[in-house]
């Protein structure tokens, strides 16, 4: 089984957050990797999977990092293949991420989802690569529909619930 997203974190503390991502992509039986790369602390490493990753079979890269946040920029200007920025709030509330990840240069983007946003950006990489896949397509509508069924399910619940001049 060969990896179709790879999940890059700038670390191991970034995991609680990019599980989410994970777990999605586990549930939509997508194959993904996950692992550990630093901009500033692993450099000739990032490089070295950057250039290699659509070799590989990776189709999108998922990079979460905090703080400063070169991590995805980084691996976006090394590959062709799209990259989906996830800011880390670790400091500054996640805004110094959301900025550092939003505010590419020209010809390198990097889709950005909000702070802390993995299981978003786990669902846009699975949108990019259904573009090509129509099982993958069935999976994510599925999945929008059990979305709907989850607000359906909690308006009959609120139906229940009474207050003296509640009208519905």
């Amino acid at each position: 089984m060969n990896p179709l997203v790879s999940i890059i974190m700038g670390s191991t503390s970034d995991l609680p957050i990019m599980e989410k991502a994970a777990q999605f992509l586990d549930e939509m039986e997508i194959p993904f990797e996950m692992n550990a790369l630093s901009a500033h602390r692993t450099p000739e490493e990032v490089e070295k999977f950057a250039k290699g990753a659509k070799d590989s079979g990776i189709k999108v890269i998922i990079a979460a990092a905090g703080m400063a946040a070169h991590l995805p920029g980084v691996i976006a200007s090394m590959t062709t293949l799209p990259v989906i920025g996830v800011p880390i709030k670790s400091s500054l509330d996640g805004m110094d991420a959301l900025l550092a990840i939003v505010q590419m240069p020209p010809g390198i983007p990097v889709a950005t989802v909000g702070i802390n946003g993995a299981l978003n950006a786990a669902i846009l990489a699975l949108q990019m690569i259904a573009t090509g896949d129509e099982s993958v397509q069935k999976k994510l509508a599925d999945y929008k529909v059990s979305l709907k069924n989850k607000i359906t399910q909690a308006n009959q619940e609120l139906a229940s619930v009474s207050y003296k001049f509640k009208t519905n």
